[in-house]
């Protein structure tokens, strides 16, 4: 089976989104987070994205960040990477119907993990969303953590690691530094 990593934009302080998020605005007020993909995108930056891309097998998300993002205005009739399969982790599954790329998954975290790990095979379970990757890492569910650190202070938001109760050992695996951000990566050492 492949790694489960949480590959995610965060900012200097901390948020991987800013205030005031919504559907409208699923980053939240004043977020440059992403630059590093898009507007201010190096060919590094680029080819870092394309090789967690390339890798992935399936994901693993939270309810609020399917809500912000699914449908139109959002990622269209799949998911926020085309046909790979997500797996949403719900309280109650959703009474709409919803392409089939998306599973929604109601016994939890590591119940949508091991679903999201069968449907990847060899390939990687990415984790979308700071709320799935502080119910997993705790588990010791998590292999690896990659952060892109995008060089602005938000000073509010959801924060990556808000609800951690202990110490969490990392192993520092890269580290590659471009004008957009500083890209991260840990193996969580068990």
């Amino acid at each position: 089976m492949g790694l489960v990593i949480c590959d995610i934009s965060v900012s200097l302080d901390g948020y991987v989104v800013g205030p005031n998020d919504s559907r409208e605005h699923p980053w939240g007020d004043g977020t440059d987070l992403h630059a590093w993909m898009f507007a201010a995108a190096t060919d590094d930056d680029r080819a870092i994205l394309q090789e967690f891309i390339a890798g992935i097998g399936a994901i693993v998300m939270g309810r609020t960040s399917f809500e912000k993002n699914e449908g139109d205005g959002g990622w269209g009739g799949a998911g926020p990477l085309g046909a790979i399969p997500c797996f949403v982790v719900t309280h109650h599954e959703p009474a709409a119907s919803y392409p089939s790329v998306f599973t929604f998954v109601t016994d939890g975290v590591a119940s949508a993990i091991q679903q999201a790990k069968h449907a990847a095979g060899d390939k990687v379970v990415g984790l979308h969303g700071a709320t799935v990757m502080q119910q997993a890492l705790p588990l010791g569910l998590v292999d690896e953590i990659r952060v892109h650190v995008a060089p602005v202070l938000l000073g509010g938001g959801t924060r990556l690691f808000g609800r951690l109760d202990s110490a969490v050992l990392l192993e520092r695996t890269s580290a590659i530094v471009t004008p957009a951000a500083t890209h991260l990566g840990f193996r969580v050492v068990r």
